[in-house]
């Protein structure tokens, strides 16, 4: 039996204010084609499928387009719903409850898999919804559930009872985060503020394969425990990490081979670093022209209307951050300590271009111009 493993689409999502449905449609294309080409039985797609629990009406009409693209390829879809979903919604969208199509949602019914059969026998699916433990332990009170490791690790005991209720193969379909992560590999948003706890690897014990949806890049925990990333670039820290889903071959004894199949990226990602000056050179623009650019510029100073002069060389710039040289060494120094011992009016201004400017205090020039005025200022105090 083939599978391709995917998740994380987040249909809805946008990149730096830019919409990505036409992006995603067309990589999601890419991905029907691929389920064709490898003829694959089943496409797993392991949470947060939308952005957001209220999606817009042309994420659904997204949504429906690929899951039925993928079942008229032959392949059983199932689909399970990620912290970004309403499990509700997505559970009731009639649409997608065909034979073939299968989402799980039900934290009640982790227990009951989809069984796919293949040449060697059963094949049994079982879907492990997001599951926030103050809500799902409503439906366990037996057991302790405070945490996201124990609530895991509680539903991959109702998969293993599953398990050993029959002989056969076994998948099963989880969104969490695990412990093994690299932490470059592009976390999710509530990852990287530190709102999940770790699951431990051990949990996933049992299944001939663990397919884990959360993380946004390709991750391998082991060899039957994985992710597969998002299909498409979601921001710029993942912007060297490929885009793809791991295909998945199940023999008569389990886990047979795994590989992974590439993805196209609509538009690459580049970040550029240097003054603005050295960011907008002929070079630059001739091989990033096309690209969505971050331009992280390290002029001392803040320079005027930086987005507008490199969106005239880049159209497509998603993002600008200025990144003073020796701006770590100037943080180091409060407006409170600047402003100490600062005596006079020029000190005090003095401090104030430091704190703003990342240290860099006021040019000889504009040095000149700070002494006019107080000088001016000076002079009709004294008029008065």
């Amino acid at each position: 039996m083939r599978i391709l493993h995917t998740s994380d689409w987040h249909i809805g999502r946008t990149f730096h204010g830019h919409a990505t449905l036409d992006a995603l449609g067309a990589v999601l294309d890419a991905l029907v084609a691929q389920v064709r080409e490898n003829d694959v039985d089943v496409v797993i797609v392991a949470g947060d499928v939308f952005d957001s629990a209220t999606p817009a009406a042309s994420a659904y009409t997204l949504l429906d387009d690929a899951l039925i693209a993928l079942h008229e390829t032959g392949a059983t879809v199932i689909v399970t719903s990620g912290n970004h979903d309403s499990a509700a919604r997505l559970g009731f969208h009639s649409r997608l409850l065909r034979d073939g199509i299968h989402v799980l949602t039900d934290p009640t019914a982790i227990a009951t898999p989809v069984t796919v059969e293949d040449e060697h026998g059963a094949v049994r699916f079982f879907g492990i919804p997001y599951l926030e433990p103050a809500i799902v332990r409503q439906h366990w009170p037996e057991a302790s559930l405070k945490n996201q490791a124990q609530t895991m690790a509680h539903a991959m005991d109702l998969v293993r009872d599953g398990i050993a209720s029959d002989e056969g193969r076994s998948v099963a379909i989880a969104h969490c985060f695990a412990a093994g992560v690299d932490a470059t590999a592009g976390l999710e948003r509530e990852v990287r503020q530190g709102g999940l706890d770790v699951v431990p690897l051990a949990v996933f014990d049992g299944p001939d394969y663990v397919a884990l949806g959360h993380i946004h890049g390709r991750q391998q925990l082991s060899d039957r425990v994985r992710y597969s990333g998002a299909p498409l670039h979601y921001s710029f820290g993942e912007q060297h990490k490929e885009r793809g889903s791991w295909l998945i071959e199940l023999d008569a004894g389990g886990l047979a081979s795994t590989e992974w199949l590439a993805l196209p990226v609509p538009r690459r990602l580049v970040t550029l670093t240097g003054s603005l000056d050295e960011i907008l050179t002929d070079e630059n623009v001739a091989a990033h022209a096309d690209d969505w650019v971050c331009a992280v510029y390290t002029d001392p100073v803040p320079q005027h209307e930086p987005m507008r002069r490199l969106r005239e060389r880049f159209p497509f710039c998603a993002l600008v951050q200025h990144a003073p040289v020796g701006a770590g060494a100037a943080e180091e120094q409060s407006y409170a300590q600047r402003l100490h011992g600062a005596v006079t009016d020029t000190e005090r201004i003095e401090a104030f271009l430091e704190h703003v400017r990342a240290g860099a205090g006021a040019s000889e020039r504009e040095a000149e111009l700070i002494r006019d005025v107080l000088d001016d200022r000076v002079r009709a105090e004294a008029l008065v």
